[in-house]
């Protein structure tokens, strides 16, 4: 059996990293692995941690540490809290808290009854019984009903019931953020006997401070007393947790304990009492409303800028594509910017602007040449990150309404017709900004410029990049995964490409590029190829490099994908013909067989016409492509296939869409390298490299978006202040370009690392 795994423990550590607490993250030392699953409400993960025992963890978020319940903190204070000031319970609900720490210290009131145990995922109190029995032991005691199922019809079929009611609920993400609502407030109000008491568990004040108050005023218009508590847990956000406790009785004192709790390892009468003293910052906004936090980082910049009457700036962004929010991101960092994501979509933008400041999602048809005219004259920057072949009719309305441009793609012959029109409007059209083209520019015209200000010349230049798995996740037989379409991945395979070559133009045809591929050398960590990637020969006009004998800009792949891609070319599935016989009720293999002229659909009469039409080098090579081939599916004899546009090329994106892409936990990886041999005054030569590697991060942004996007959102900012303004349709490819968006590429802790070999 395979090790357990997940996806928040990397190199022995868990993360528990959440959108509830951005900037920051609780880690614990990881012993071993306990359990995993996927229950039908949440992801579940038992840990034993290296100093706090065993760890229950619900999507993510610890719930409880057998170091933290020794001493009960939280279930202690949820439960002795509302319980110690009423004068008499006896019938206890608790919804959550399957893990049975709540149910534990209800038990330990003498006039205690009856206890139900309300959870909606069974899997909690099972695993708890196993890997937290303390916890969990009294779940079985004669007083204790465990009901699973849905807490608001619970509640709603039990009125006017219970003395007290305890939320031990997870963070307001997802359905949980239903338990800080008005409706399940009423809920319980309307399920609690007269006299009743509520305990929720209350959030953090250092992190959810308005939505404390948001729940505060909530509960104060449904109930005569409301209160707000909290206590110290170490594995907590922050370290601190709160409890909104509330009475149906006017004039109840919750402070105040009516007796004392037995068998306590944390709770007390003092520290009941203390519970309710909140800091400065909390007490001023709750009970007075004035809100005396520090401002700081955006908060701090917009203040600054309303002193400074800084005017705001609107910014409209089409595409919700994967590199869109690292873009997004970066450009409402600048509070005087507002941001309009449109999209054809409307819940695609909204989904893309999710929790950003200053932030509106609309629903955009770019081919409807009026909207699109409308909203980008409302705008001062369009960034355009739709595919390209309409980045020329974004210029276009651009140019109609005098507003800046900027766009991560190659600068096309359309968008280039558009340059002297552009200069008359006044407006800057910055193109080529992304990774590559975008990252790539600027290291090389940094190199260069540096090469020739010392009297030196670049011999050759060549320049590889790669978006690819991390090694640990190229875990299938073309070494690849899609980040982007699948349509247009295996579309650039079949692109001819120009480059130089001892200063002599050299053309290579689409078909023919795979045969190009070679391996290539950037570190003895990966066994990369490298074929040439479009018309290479411009650069050395466009970098400045006539004396360049090699220029050439080309793509990564791992060892083994474009022999791969050859064969699939070879035996026809990259055509984009239609063909009348691509019907739904073929199997794989009968398309495999019509796609080769096979005789029948037989695997062994496919593969031998697999093997005559790609004319293997060897029989481990054909074993290989033809197990590769075998696990796409293509020798299917049962499955059917589900034809896409009619074609054979997109029906195989469909098959491929699924089986290559990133699965939970997985990261990507780009790889960078320019290579520069230079020969010095003195005929010297060097051969310097600049080189990034980057990895994405599985809770956060992959490795191409936010390479991608960072540098498209900074180029945003540096034409909104001005730093660059020189008008018309450009790319990367000087230094007073340049220079500005590295550094602040560089501040941002993404750049290439130069070396010379």
């Amino acid at each position: 059996m395979a090790p357990l795994s997940h996806p928040s423990i990397v190199d022995g550590w868990f993360r528990e990293i959440s959108s509830q607490w951005p900037g920051q993250a609780l880690t614990l030392k990881v012993n071993k692995i306990l359990h995993v699953e996927k229950s039908l409400y949440q992801d579940v993960l038992v840990f034993e941690s290296e100093t706090f025992g065993n760890v229950l963890v619900l999507d993510g978020a610890v719930q409880c540490t057998e170091r933290d319940e020794f001493s009960g903190r939280y279930q202690e204070m949820i439960a002795h809290l509302p319980l110690a000031s009423h004068p008499n319970p006896k019938k206890v609900l608790v919804i959550g808290g399957g893990d049975g720490g709540v149910v534990r210290e209800v038990l330990k009131h003498d006039s205690v009854e009856e206890v139900v145990l309300c959870d909606i995922d069974e899997a909690v109190p099972r695993v708890s019984k196993q890997y937290l029995p303390h916890m969990a032991s009294l779940l079985s005691d004669p007083r204790v009903t465990v009901f699973i199922g849905d807490g608001f019809k619970f509640l709603a079929d039990n009125t006017a019931t219970y003395d007290a009611i305890i939320t031990d609920s997870s963070d307001p993400v997802g359905p949980a953020a239903a338990l800080f609502e008005k409706p399940y407030f009423q809920l319980m109000h309307d399920a609690l006997a007269p006299g009743g008491h509520i305990s929720t568990q209350g959030e953090c004040l250092w992190l959810h401070l308005p939505l404390i108050e948001e729940l505060r005023t909530m509960t104060r218009n449904l109930f005569p007393v409301a209160e707000y508590a909290f206590t110290t847990i170490p594995t907590y956000p922050s370290g601190q947790i709160g409890f909104v406790l509330c009475s149906k009785e006017a004039g109840r004192d919750l402070r105040t304990p009516l007796r004392k709790v037995p068998n306590t390892r944390y709770y007390n009468s003092e520290v009941h009492k203390a519970a309710f003293v909140l800091p400065e910052f909390g007490r001023a906004l709750l009970e007075e409303g004035r809100d005396i936090l520090p401002k700081f980082g955006r908060a701090a910049r917009a203040i600054k800028n309303q002193s400074e009457n800084k005017p705001s700036k609107k910014v409209l962004l089409l595409g919700s594509g994967f590199v869109a929010r690292p873009c997004a991101e970066y450009v409402v960092r600048e509070p005087s910017n507002e941001l309009t994501i449109a999209c054809r979509t409307l819940e695609n933008a909204k989904l893309l602007g999710e929790g950003l400041p200053s932030t509106t999602a609309v629903s955009l048809d770019v081919l409807d040449t009026a909207a699109l005219e409308a909203a980008v004259a409302a705008h001062d920057l369009v960034i355009s990150l739709i595919p390209y072949t309409y980045h020329a009719a974004v210029i276009a309305a651009a140019i109609k309404g005098k507003t800046h441009v900027v766009t991560t793609s190659y600068v096309s012959p359309a968008m280039r017709e558009l340059d002297a029109a552009a200069k008359a409007a006044g407006i800057v059209v910055l193109n080529e900004i992304g990774l590559d083209p975008g990252i790539d520019h600027l290291y090389a015209v940094k190199t260069i410029g540096e090469v020739h200000a010392k009297g030196g010349k670049v011999k050759h230049f060549l320049s590889y990049c790669g978006g690819l798995p991390a090694p640990e996740c190229a875990n299938n037989p073309l070494g690849y995964k899609f980040s982007w379409s699948s349509r247009g991945v295996l579309l650039a395979l079949s692109n001819p490409a120009s480059f130089l070559s001892s200063s002599e133009k050299l053309s290579v045809t689409g078909s023919e590029l795979m045969s190009w591929a070679k391996p290539y050398y950037i570190s003895p960590a990966f066994a990369f190829v490298a074929y040439p990637n479009r018309d290479s020969t411009p650069y050395s006009e466009w970098y400045d490099i006539p004396e360049a004998e090699t220029v050439i800009r080309g793509t990564l792949r791992y060892q083994g994908f474009p022999q791969f891609i050859a064969a699939l070319v070879k035996l026809g599935w990259l055509d984009q013909t239609e063909k009348s016989w691509l019907v739904d009720n073929l199997t794989w293999a009968q398309v495999m067989q019509k796609a080769i002229g096979a005789a029948d659909a037989e695997e062994s009469t496919l593969i031998a016409s697999v093997k005559q039409l790609c004319a293997f080098p060897d029989e481990s090579e054909a074993t290989r492509i033809i197990s590769g081939l075998r696990w796409i599916g293509l020798f299917s004899q049962t499955e059917k296939v589900l034809p896409r546009a009619g074609n054979l090329l997109d029906t195989l994106c469909a098959r491929l869409e699924n089986l290559m892409k990133y699965e939970e936990g997985e990261r990507d990886l780009v790889m960078l390298q320019h290579k520069f041999i230079v020969e010095w005054a003195d005929g010297t030569e060097q051969t310097l490299t600049s080189t990034l590697e980057a990895y994405g991060s599985p809770k956060g942004h992959s490795a191409m978006a936010l390479t991608v996007g960072l540098p498209a959102g900074i180029a945003t900012q540096l034409v909104l202040d001005g730093v660059l303004s020189t008008p018309g349709v450009q790319a990367p490819y000087t230094k007073e370009i340049c220079d500005p968006i590295r550094e602040v590429l560089e501040r941002e802790g993404l750049g290439l690392v130069e070396k010379v070999l």
